[in-house]
C-alpha cells in the first residue's frame, strides 16, 4: 500500500507548520490589539457582557439602568437623574448614552437656539431626551420618536420621573420614516425649530430629506447629528456640504467612557429650500 513518506505526510505538515505560522502572526496580531484595544473593550462591554447579562437577568439594560436611578436619583430633578446615568455607564453597564461632553455641546445649543419646537429622532432611554427638554426656553415644546416599544417604555418612565409632563415632552412610539408625514396632522408639529438625529446614521440622510419634503424645517432651523464620525454617516455629511441648503459645522468629541475613539456632533443650519 502506498503512502505518504513520514517527513512528507500532511498531517505531520500541520502539525509542524502550525506553531510556525502562529508565530509569524502573532507580532501582527499583538500590533492589531494595541491599536484596537478601545475598540475590542467597547465590543467587549456593549456587545458580549450585554448580552450575558440580559440572559442571566430576564431584563434589557436599559431596565436595569431605570432600576438602578429609582434608587439612587432624586425624582424631580432631571440634572440629577443624567448624573446617575452617567455613573451607572461608568462603574455599572456602559450605556452607549450621549454622555455629559456631548450632553454640555447640546444643552448649550439649545439654550442658544431656544426653539419653540424640538424634534429628537432616537429616544433610546430618555438620556438625551431630559438635556433638550430642561435646555427648552419656557413654552417650549419636545417630540420624541423611539421605534422600539419597550426601551420606549424605560424612556417614558424616565422622563415623567424627571418631572416634564406630556406637554413638553412627547414620546412617540414608531418608525421615524412613518412618523415624519404624521407630524403635522396628527401631532400638531408645523416646524421643527430644533432637530436631534440621534437614531441609526444610515438613516440620517433619508430623514432628513423627509422633514425637507414635508416643509417641517423653517429657514435658520438647526438640525444636530450624533454618532457622525462614529459609526459614522458618511453620505448624510456629504449631502449636507454639497447640496447648498445648510451651513455646517462639527464638534469633534469622544465616545463617552472611550474618549480615544472619535466621535463627532455635526451641526447644520438649514437656509431654505433655496
Amino acid at each position: 500500500m502506498c503512502g505518504f513518506p513520514p517527513f512528507l505526510h500532511p498531517r505531520a505538515q500541520v502539525g509542524t507548520m502550525s506553531p510556525a505560522i502562529a508565530l509569524a502572526f502573532l507580532p501582527l496580531v499583538v500590533t492589531l490589539l494595541v491599536r484596537y484595544r478601545h475598540y475590542f473593550r467597547l465590543l467587549v462591554r456593549t456587545v458580549l457582557l450585554r448580552s450575558l447579562r440580559d440572559c442571566l437577568s430576564g431584563l434589557r439594560m436599559e431596565e436595569r439602568a431605570f432600576s438602578y436611578v429609582l434608587t439612587h436619583a432624586l425624582p424631580g430633578d432631571p440634572g440629577h437623574i443624567l448624573t446617575t446615568l452617567d455613573h451607572w455607564s461608568s462603574h455599572c453597564e456602559y450605556l452607549s448614552h450621549m454622555g455629559p461632553a456631548k450632553g454640555q455641546i447640546l444643552m448649550r445649543l439649545v439654550e442658544e437656539k431656544a426653539p419653540a419646537s424640538a424634534l429628537e429622532l432616537g429616544t433610546y432611554c430618555g438620556y438625551s431626551t431630559l438635556l433638550i427638554a430642561r435646555a427648552l426656553p419656557p413654552g417650549g415644546r419636545l417630540l420624541t420618536v423611539e421605534r422600539d416599544p419597550r426601551t420606549a417604555a424605560v424612556a417614558e418612565k424616565l422622563i415623567r420621573l424627571a418631572g416634564f409632563d406630556e406637554h413638553t415632552v412627547e414620546l412617540i412610539v414608531g418608525r421615524s420614516e412613518e412618523v415624519i408625514p404624521r407630524l403635522r396632522t396628527q401631532y400638531q408639529l408645523s416646524r421643527a425649530d430644533l432637530v436631534l438625529l440621534a437614531h441609526r446614521p444610515r438613516c440620517y440622510l433619508r430623514d432628513l430629506q423627509l422633514l425637507e419634503g414635508h416643509a417641517l424645517l423653517p429657514a435658520g432651523a438647526t438640525v444636530l447629528a450624533d454618532h457622525v464620525l462614529f459609526p459614522g454617516a458618511p453620505r448624510f455629511l456629504q449631502y449636507a456640504k454639497s447640496c447648498g441648503r445648510y451651513r455646517c459645522r462639527l464638534h469633534h468629541t469622544g465616545l463617552p467612557d472611550f474618549p480615544a475613539i472619535k466621535d463627532g456632533i455635526a451641526q447644520l443650519t438649514y437656509a431654505g429650500p433655496g
